[in-house]
Order: structure tokens, then sequence, then C-alpha cells
């Protein structure tokens, strides 16, 4: 037995497909078919069996994964150890962005991170929040920067920087021309381009509700870069982080400030505790941090 085995097992457990388990790991299918077939080997039992929608658990695969799960911790602790004995941190490192995070703002940091520690490899990922907070509660993650609340209580956040969710809108149009802030009652009447279940589609809905009117929805995306895009084309108006919003001049798009009060966002850097961070996890979380924080934000000269 050994750790490759583990790692697939807990990764067709997870994604209850060996296909997509084996383009996670970076392995060929067969490749991972045989590590699964000597780990059973090895125990004696079945642990998967395939089945039409994928691949399912069988009784002796459900007790045998947590113990599979803890065994994987204990490593990563183990190595986390050793590796703060480490001067000069090196090896890999995996993050997981928010999309508007991982457009606008790490490109400018892993380009100053890289100068400072050449040695370490960043490896980089985009995802939805549910996504990328499960991805770091089963290890596959080191870090991930993610909007508050968290649904995982287990987990450790570090809060970033806090901002207002702005509206969006094409180019000349009327609530860009009231050149003030606005309600977001004064935009509900507008065709909407919305990420189903955040924060923004949440006020804009509340808005409407006020207004008395039902939400004018023009396109459903699942990320705020694709919002912004359909924007630009005239398809309707957003609610978007500010971080996006700062190079609007040279986009096809207008920023209308909301007003007081208005819906905001709080990001925040997460991870599973100190103790299962490698000394180059840590050089990154560091680095994270105090580049934020001596910008006071994520500002355009971040770093």
């Amino acid at each position: 037995m050994n750790t490759e085995q583990l790692k697939a097992f807990v990764q067709v457990a997870r994604e209850g497909r060996l296909t997509v388990a084996a383009k996670q790991l970076g392995v060929s299918q067969p490749g991972l078919s045989r590590q699964l077939q000597a780990l059973e080997a090895e125990l004696g039992v079945k642990l998967l069996v395939r089945a039409p929608g994928g691949v399912v658990m069988t009784d002796a695969g459900e007790r045998f994964l947590p113990h599979a799960r803890r065994a994987l911790d204990a490593l990563t602790v183990g190595t986390a150890e050793l590796g703060a004995l480490t001067t000069t941190p090196r090896g890999t490192v995996s993050l997981g962005t928010l999309h508007s995070v991982g457009t606008y703002l790490l490109p400018q940091l892993v380009r100053a991170f890289k100068g400072r520690y050449p040695e370490v490899l960043p490896r980089l990922s985009e995802g939805t929040h549910d996504v990328l907070e499960a991805r770091v509660t089963s290890g596959e993650l080191d870090l991930c920067i993610v909007s508050l609340p968290l649904k995982r209580l287990d987990l450790v956040a570090q809060k970033l920087w806090e901002e207002a969710l702005v509206l969006a809108v094409p180019r000349g149009h009327r609530l860009a021309k009231l050149k003030r802030p606005v309600e977001l009652t004064e935009a509900v009447e507008e065709p909407l381009v919305v990420i189903p279940g955040m924060a923004g589609t949440y006020a804009l809905e509340a808005a409407c509700e006020a207004r008395g009117v039902k939400p004018r929805v023009a396109v459903e995306m699942d990320n705020a870069e694709g919002m912004r895009r359909m924007v630009e084309r005239g398809l309707g108006v957003a609610l978007l982080p500010e971080l996006m919003a700062r190079d609007h001049a040279a986009r096809g798009f207008d920023v209308v400030e909301v007003k007081k009060g208005g819906p905001r966002r709080q990001v925040a850097l997460v991870h599973r505790g100190e103790e299962y961070l490698t000394a180059a996890a840590r050089a990154l979380k560091t680095f994270i941090v105090d580049s934020l924080r001596q910008a006071k934000g994520p500002s355009a000269n971040t770093v």
C-alpha cells in the first residue's frame, strides 16, 4: 500500500467518476484503475464498483474512506513539519481562487511572489465558492481565496479585504448619465445579468420586491468575468465586485456606484490550519496577506 493508491481511492470516492478523478490527479484512467486494483488486492476486499452513473463505494469502501483520509492528513502534517525546517520554501503550492480574484489580482501577486521565491511552483485554479471550499477541505488545495461567510466551520479564514459591489452598465447607459450613486431600486426594471444564489443576486431580488416588480433576468452566468462580458455586449446590467471595475474605462462598460448601505463582499484566505501547510504554502499565505495589508486592499499597485 502506498500514498498514490490512497490518493487515488480518496479522489475517486470524492468525484464518483474515474475519468474526472484521473484528470484531477494528472494520471491516465488505466493507471488510476491499476492503483485501485492494487489497493484492493492489498486489503483483500472490493472498495469500489462500477455503476451506470459512475463509481460507487461498497460497504468496505465506506468504512475504509475515513481511515484513508486520516492517513493522508497525517502524512501532510508530517511533511509540513519537515518542510518547516527548510529555510528556503520550495516545491509546489496549490491555490484556488474565485474567477474575479484569479483574473484581476493574482497576475501581479504571483509575479512578485515568484521573484522572491523562485523555487516555489504555484499551481493555480479557479472555481466557485462551494467547490473551492470542498477542495481545501479534502486536501486537494493548500489555500483558497473566497468570499465570506464560509460554510465549513473547520476551516481557518483570514480576512483580506472588504469591497462594495457596483453596478456595471453598458457604455452610455442612462444610469451612468445620472453622474451619482443610485439606489438598487432604480435599476430593477433593467434587464439583469446574474449568478444564481450569489449575494448580489439576492440584493437585486430584494430591490425588485421592494419596488413590486418581477426581476427581468436576461442572462444567468456562473462567474463574474462572464457577467462583465455580457454587460459589455449590452445584454443588461450586473452587480460586480469593485475589484473588477477599476479598469472599466479601458473596457466597454460604465460603472455606477450604489448608495451607502448597498451590498458588499468580504474576501478571505482559507486553509485547513497551519499544521497542514508546507513551507511553500506558508510563504505564499504570508506573502498574500502582507502584500494586501501594505496596499490596504487589492489596488492596482498591490505589489
